[in-house]
């Protein structure tokens, strides 16, 4: 196998620097299926490329593994780029995957010409599929065709392809494209799957899947269509979009709410029905920037668990807790965790706040959020903001029919929000009231409604 990087940018001979691999020589990793090496074709001050060259051991692959069919040696695995040449790059180029780079720290961080080729691939879904795949990317992609035979064109094309991809970006945005879509193109991987590759597609797939056209096939694929943790990856996908959408999208609703100061509002009701109720220990589900969970840890409750999805938002919510009295910030406990999945550490808290967040869930994952937050985690009081669709039609910058927010997957009427959770309580044995934030229009209602569910004493 076969891949090569090109660049143009001058001087051409710091992609040496950039892949931590000098021009004038040849360097050799030892592999368990083979062994990489990367040399240099060409290195001058206007051109220099680097090639991987992955030499695979076909008899050591299925050496000592009794009951190997024939097919094992004559597939076209050790032939193929695939998940042995993801892996050859994690280890021959795994700095330069991680975006550092000693010598030239700003160069790693600076989009560059390239050109990358992989001389074979297994595609499976063709040409279409690779197109769909590197081109939202910003890659220009070239495939050309192989024959299953050349010495029998009449056996027509087989399913391989040579690829090339151009474009100016990062040496360690085209390794992790690479690195996570390979496989994903053979879908197949020559090792055993598990939660740690969710970490993996991940940390490689970072700035750009999220926002991936072809996200859930990327994901299916590349974890080898396990369920589980399919949807583990998904749920973690779910909130991480492209920072400058998510920005847009959250001036945008700003922009509508902040002549109301229903932001600061929310937070006031949320943390008066806390009071009222004598809450102690309060879990902020989908706590965000962590605004609130600041707020109740320098009011004393005695326990405040933010949890959310985006490691971006937890980073900011840290940065906001740091600045609290030490005192406070003892309280304080910010954990990775999914509104639709079962969490023990919600186990026995007095009560949970799901702020502005069930709007961002598809539809029908409200029954797994029911049965995670009411069912399994079962806190005394459950506190639920949610925007009042109604109220929209007084936004004058807001068109007809749109929602508040680009991610948001629906927004509801006072009677969809009533008609949910009385549903939920009568299922869960818990009372529920509701109530206004925000000035009420008369024929509108308010801009946020709430529904305040407390548990009933004695509810199985």
């Amino acid at each position: 196998m076969l891949v090569t990087i090109t660049t143009t940018h001058v001087p051409a001979t710091d992609l040496g620097y950039l892949l931590h691999k000098h021009p004038e020589r040849v360097t050799s990793v030892d592999l368990s299926f083979g062994v990489a090496h990367v040399l240099y074709p060409d290195a001058s001050e206007s051109r220099c490329t680097a090639a991987l060259l992955l030499d695979i051991d076909p008899i050591g692959l299925v050496r000592d593994r009794e009951g190997e069919p024939l097919a094992a040696y004559v597939s076209d695995r050790p032939y193929v780029a695939s998940s042995f040449v993801s892996v050859a790059i994690s280890r021959a180029f795994g700095t330069a995957l991680g975006g550092r780079s000693k010598e030239r720290p700003q160069l790693a961080e600076q989009a560059i010409a390239l050109e990358a080729t992989v001389s074979v691939i297994a595609a499976r879904g063709g040409e279409s599929l690779a197109r769909r795949l590197f081109e939202p990317l910003g890659w220009h992609v070239e495939i050309e065709r192989i024959a299953l035979d050349e010495m029998h064109p009449e056996w027509g094309e087989g399913r391989a392809l040579r690829l090339a991809l151009r474009g100016t970006q990062t040496v360690a945005s085209l390794l992790a494209h690479l690195y996570v879509l390979l496989p994903v193109l053979d879908d197949d991987k020559h090792y055993w799957v598990d939660a740690a590759e969710i970490e993996k597609l991940l940390r490689h797939g970072e700035g750009w899947l999220e926002a991936h056209p072809e996200r859930e096939l990327v994901t299916r694929r590349y974890l080898r269509h396990q369920r589980s943790l399919v949807r583990a990856a998904l749920e973690r996908l779910e909130p991480l979009l492209d920072e400058e959408s998510e920005a847009r999208a959250a001036a945008g609703e700003d922009a509508l709410e902040r002549p109301l100061s229903l932001d600061a509002r929310r937070r006031a009701f949320v943390r008066e029905t806390l009071r009222e109720a004598g809450a102690r220990t309060v879990a902020d589900l989908g706590c965000g920037e962590g605004k609130l969970v600041a707020e109740l840890a320098k009011e004393r409750f005695e326990r405040v668990l933010g949890v959310d999805v985006n490691a971006r938002a937890l980073e900011i919510a840290g940065e906001r807790v740091a600045k609290l009295p030490e005192h406070a910030r003892r309280r304080v406990e910010l954990v990775t965790g999914s509104l639709v999945y079962r969490d023990a550490r919600l186990v026995g808290l007095d009560a949970a706040t799901c702020i502005e967040v069930i709007e961002h869930l598809e539809p029908e994952r409200l029954d797994a959020f029911e049965r995670a937050l009411f069912v399994a985690a079962r806190p005394g009081l459950v506190v639920v903001t949610t925007p009042n669709r109604e109220h929209n039609a007084l936004f004058p910058s807001l068109a007809h029919g749109a929602f508040r927010h680009s991610d948001h997957r629906f927004e509801w009427t006072r009677a969809e929000l009533e008609g949910w959770a009385r549903g939920v309580a009568e299922r869960r044995g818990y009372d529920v009231r509701f109530a206004p934030i925000g000035d009420e229009h008369p024929e509108h209602g308010a801009p946020t409604q709430a529904a305040i569910f407390t548990r009933k004493d004695g509810a199985a």
